[in-house]
């Protein structure tokens, strides 16, 4: 379809029938993420309020599924590149958001670290320093204030305003240390996500959300107990990349939830169920 056939079903886009409006609609969606650019200049171009809103929503329907389509493709290339999984999260706010960006950003705070950086130290002074550089002058803290801001999820938000909620920080440090070849991984607690420290020789907790802290296997007994719920392996053990961008999925429906944004928590949960195995109920 040229350029001249997108303008012609792009202007029947107020037509007073709906079924024909709905029509070119679907017209619309079916030519898939190509058309994107054709329908900005044309949202530029109009003066018509009615056809500027539908375009709006025709474009944002189309980042949606491409967004989906990444997200799948990720995930059945086996969601090895954690920082990918984010971007594309990140996508569904910021959809322009360069990849090369965000690796740009990351590639910076490992250097910063790894300058001082030994690997002759413990698994416990590394963390001690990355905790001492990470919380110092990079400045990055827990967003306390506006904890349920779903821009809290947003990677390329967090490394900008160096707030975050536990997930996102866990992330960002989550990322520095694999590249300083340590052995951490994500850990899905109840309410908290966190990190963990584990070689052959040892095995700890990190609560980046709390400044890094450093726990014991004894900490999340206490802490199973005081929640009253049965003890489970993978309050221990490390999760995959693909658990951390659905447990992401699910702050960020909660988010929306919070703030009253119903239409964007079902789009969140429609993107959550494409990332589900099909036999798996959410």
């Amino acid at each position: 379809m040229n350029q001249r056939e997108i303008k012609a079903l792009i202007s029947l886009l107020d037509d007073d029938d709906h079924e024909v409006s709905q029509h070119v609609e679907g017209k619309i969606l079916s030519l898939g993420g190509h058309v994107i650019p054709f329908l900005e200049t044309e949202w530029e171009e109009s003066f018509n309020p009615i056809i500027q809103r539908k375009i709006e929503e025709l474009i944002h329907e189309l980042q949606l599924s491409i967004m989906i389509e990444r997200l799948q493709a990720w995930k059945n290339g086996g969601g090895l590149d954690l920082l990918e999984g984010m971007w594309i999260l990140a996508t569904y706010l910021y959809p322009d958001l360069s990849m090369e960006k965000l690796k740009t950003s990351i590639d910076q705070l490992y250097y910063d670290i790894w300058t001082q950086f030994r690997d002759e130290m413990n698994g416990v002074d590394q963390v001690k320093l990355i905790n001492s550089i990470f919380f110092g002058p990079m400045n990055f803290a827990a967003n306390t204030k506006n904890f349920h801001s779903p821009s809290n999820s947003m990677i390329n938000v967090v490394l900008e305003s160096k707030r975050g909620n536990p997930i996102t920080l866990c992330v960002i440090y989550l990322l520095v240390a694999r590249k300083l070849g340590m052995p951490v991984y994500g850990v899905n607690l109840p309410n908290l996500f966190v990190l963990t420290y584990k070689s052959e020789a040892t095995q700890f907790y990190i609560n980046v959300f709390n400044r890094g802290i450093i726990f014991s296997k004894t900490d999340i007994d206490h802490y199973i107990a005081q929640l009253n719920i049965k003890s489970k392996d993978i309050f221990y053990q490390p999760c995959t990349n693909l658990e951390i961008i659905q447990r992401v999925l699910r702050n960020l429906i909660l988010s929306y939830e919070k703030t009253s944004e119903q239409e964007k928590s079902k789009e969140i949960e429609k993107i959550l169920k494409s990332t589900l195995d099909d036999n798996l109920e959410e």
